[in-house]
């Protein structure tokens, strides 16, 4: 069918056209084609525009959207662009499914804030997984190159004012969000593990010092929460947030702050917490036994590096209930080391190649464990005899030396802590190897002694328990390189606080994902960005449509419980001429 024009001439001298709905038939005796007229519509200058509209889209209503405005679009369908949407619809269908918008949104109830800022969360947190970048590019990103479910686009401003919103919120947010991801994921709090680690700042100086609680947050509540200036003096004694202070990355030049980080026993981070760079470790697992003390868990078992293992740590971690698995310092010389490691008795063999022996020492109630592992014993061997040899060339030839060139010699040495460890100096100040030494590395290779509470666990519990530990390295690990913790584009202490809160959800939800799907998120996050969704214009209007959806996305999308993307998007019919 089409619509047939015809023209009649005036006596005068003019023209009118009359339009016709028509549709030609075909004539098998003379074999042409013949018009039939179905309807008349009228004269042109005078046709009934408002029943044309009723009539187009009664007709659209049995196409789909996009049809329809091809349909009335003609050839001047223009194809104006095309960013990814997959990664984004996942993590914004487990944010839902956590509950997490939920949270939000209830918290928001009452507060004079932007109801938006639940999406402005969201968009940041999924800038993190997908293409992690400061909070100004985030904004370009959100509103050029990717597509957030009902968030077209941001500013700065309003990224930062729910950054200092997420801040206010972290205590009730996090004990919700745990809630929610136990109840999603079926978690049993049995072993909860904790680590530090740091993060700098290329800067030259530190903050200026503030005092503080004994959580390490400011005194002083009246901050700016609005722009991103420097911090605001305090007079008197205190500590910087970005301070100096011992660096896990290897830069004591650049401040720092600490983060630590609780983990479930299959990766699932359940919070975060943010430090003054200067901070010992010790004092840090007690502030996190406090916070998730008030989350009344039924069970917990803590698991930690040797740095958390003094004793009054012990004691703090045994209130209530609680109970430890502690590593603990094998060359340290302590007493309870020395015992330990003194004491007869086999091995037995537990998974992945591993011998423990359990020891129970007269004066005290903890158990300790000396776990070996064969396959490390030969590594550390290797790692011992290129050492020495490296050793020995430094010192080959020494003795000739004069004395003071000696001393340097050996002063030099002491900076490199892998061969200082086997010098030593003859009472005449010759420089040797230290056979001593050797032989008691050698009684060490391959083994790390555990110390544990609970009276419950079997050996080898507690050694692949402890093990289990590499969970949250793994986390740190991908936190400073799939979530580009650093470089920190912030210089005030909330916003960093709240960044390091962004950048925990985004963990949670990248852990969750791998965790459903069993596979990593860099191979999730590429195949699901394949998803785009392409941005169409024209005389009718504009609307956006998603790209077909491979098998492998549609299985990454059920597995993780998340529905497919409508196919059409957005639809925007413009003004009729």
């Amino acid at each position: 069918m089409y619509v047939r024009a015809t023209t009649r001439k005036n006596k005068d001298g003019s023209t009118v056209r009359y339009l016709q709905l028509a549709h030609n038939e075909w004539d098998a005796a003379t074999r042409t084609s013949r018009p039939q007229v179905l309807h008349s519509f009228g004269r042109e200058d005078q046709l009934d525009r408002a029943a044309i509209e009723r009539l187009v889209a009664s007709l659209a209503k049995l196409l789909d959207p996009a049809a329809a405005l091809r349909a009335t679009s003609g050839s001047d369908l223009t194809f104006l662009a095309s960013r990814p949407m997959g990664g984004a619809h996942a993590l914004n269908g487990l944010w839902h499914r956590i509950g997490i918008d939920t949270v939000m949104k209830k918290l928001l109830t009452g507060r004079r804030l932007d109801p938006a800022a639940e999406r402005v969360l969201f968009a940041l947190v999924a800038n993190r997984a997908l293409a992690p970048s400061s909070k100004l590019a985030a904004t370009r990103w959100i509103e050029h190159d990717s597509h957030i479910p009902g968030l077209p686009a941001t500013s700065d401003d309003a990224c930062y004012r729910a950054m200092d919103w997420l801040l206010k919120i972290e205590d009730k947010l996090a004990e919700e969000v745990y809630w929610q991801v136990a109840d999603l994921l079926n978690l049993e709090v049995d072993l909860l593990f904790f680590d530090t680690t740091s993060t700098y700042f290329e800067t030259g100086e530190p903050d200026t010092p503030a005092a503080r609680d004994d959580h390490g947050r400011r005194l002083d509540q009246h901050l700016d929460q609005e722009t991103e200036s420097d911090e605001s003096a305090d007079d008197g004694d205190g500590k910087s947030f970005r301070a100096y202070g011992k660096s896990k990355d290897h830069r004591p030049d650049l401040p720092q702050v600490v983060i630590g980080m609780a983990v479930t026993r299959t990766g699932i981070p359940i919070r975060v917490w943010s430090w003054p760079g200067n901070t010992g470790d010790q004092a840090l697992i007690r502030q996190v036994r406090e916070d998730l003390r008030e989350w009344k868990l039924t069970r917990v078992v803590w698991v930690a590096d040797r740095g958390f293992a003094s004793e009054q740590n012990r004691r703090f971690l045994q209130r209530a209930g609680g109970h430890y698995i502690l590593g603990e310092k094998i060359r340290s010389g302590s007493p309870a080391a020395q015992a330990a490691l003194s004491r007869q008795g086999r091995y037995a063999h537990v998974a992945d190649n591993m011998q423990v022996k359990q020891v129970q020492l007269p004066d005290t109630a903890d158990r300790f464990v000396i776990c070996h592992n064969p396959d490390q014993a030969k590594r550390d061997a290797a790692i011992r005899a290129d050492l020495l040899a490296q050793l020995e060339e430094a010192i080959k030839g020494s003795d000739k030396l004069k004395p003071l060139k000696r001393a340097e010699l050996r002063g030099k040495l002491s900076t490199k802590p892998g061969l200082h460890r086997f010098l030593r100096a003859t009472p005449g100040g010759l420089l040797r190897i230290d056979k001593a030494a050797i032989k008691a590395e050698e009684r060490l290779d391959g083994k790390f002694l555990l110390r544990c509470s609970d009276p419950h666990l079997s050996a080898e519990d507690i050694a692949t328990g402890y093990k289990q530990l590499l969970e949250v390295e793994r986390g740190w690990r991908d936190m400073k390189t799939i979530i580009d913790l650093r470089p920190v584009y912030h210089r005030k202490e909330d916003r960093i606080r709240a960044h390091v809160l962004l950048c925990w959800l985004a963990l949670l939800l990248i852990r969750i994902a791998e965790t459903t799907c069993d596979d990593t998120w860099l191979n999730l996050r590429e195949e699901l960005e394949r998803i785009h969704v392409g941005t169409f214009s024209g005389p009718a209007g504009t609307f956006r449509q998603r790209t077909e959806t491979s098998a492998a996305q549609r299985a990454i999308l059920a597995k993780l419980g998340v529905t497919e993307p409508k196919r059409i998007i957005t639809l925007e019919p413009g003004t009729p001429a």
